[in-house]
């Protein structure tokens, strides 16, 4: 239950104001369809952050537990330095093909999420916890409590959230965790 708690509440605070949530406002004015768009992110991070957590257990086999937790704390800091440099659009983002509101999406959000800070947590959160599936279900429902109200409500909500400060306490939250890692190691 913890590696579920920890990636649902990472990622849903970390996607506050990130470029996927940019992109779901870009895409929810264009097509206006929203369950085809939730189907589409929902596919779209399933499979994106399975081959990051499938990355993330790889690499957690490779290591010893005291490296690892260095690893995943040292990562989860960075996370904590990165989340306060907020997300824009890009422009190549904010086009996309008129294959429908679902194929749109699914490609869209699939490729902006390659690297994104929600994929390194996830490699990261997949190598530190045994459970592949809870850290992939972690994350997946916090990308979606993000993204389902930015596509139903649209403009209206997201001007109406505190960014800076959600920023901020992502970042807090994303360095607590860190901490605790890098105390687990007892490599200090």
């Amino acid at each position: 239950m913890e590696a579920f708690l920890i990636s649902l509440s990472s990622v849903a605070t970390a996607e506050m104001g990130d470029r996927t949530q940019l992109l779901a406002l870009v895409l929810a004015a264009r097509f206006r369809k929203p369950w085809p768009m939730v189907a589409g992110v929902l596919c779209a991070t399933v499979a994106n952050h399975a081959i990051a957590g499938l990355l993330g257990v790889w690499l957690g086999r490779l290591l010893n537990p005291a490296r690892l937790n260095m690893l995943v704390g040292v990562s989860m800091i960075a996370m904590a330095l990165w989340t306060l440099k907020p997300d824009k659009l890009d422009e190549e983002q904010s086009t996309v093909s008129g294959a429908g509101a679902f194929l749109a999406t699914l490609v869209a959000f699939f490729i902006a999420e390659i690297g994104d800070k929600t994929q390194i947590a996830t490699v990261a959160l997949a190598a530190a916890y045994s459970n592949l599936w809870t850290v992939v279900a972690g994350t997946t429902s916090g990308m979606m409590m993000a993204n389902v109200p930015v596509i139903f409500l649209g403009n209206a909500f997201a001007h109406r959230l505190p960014l800076r400060a959600i920023h901020y306490v992502a970042s807090v939250l994303f360095l607590v965790i860190g901490l605790v890692f890098v105390w687990r190691s007892g490599l200090f």
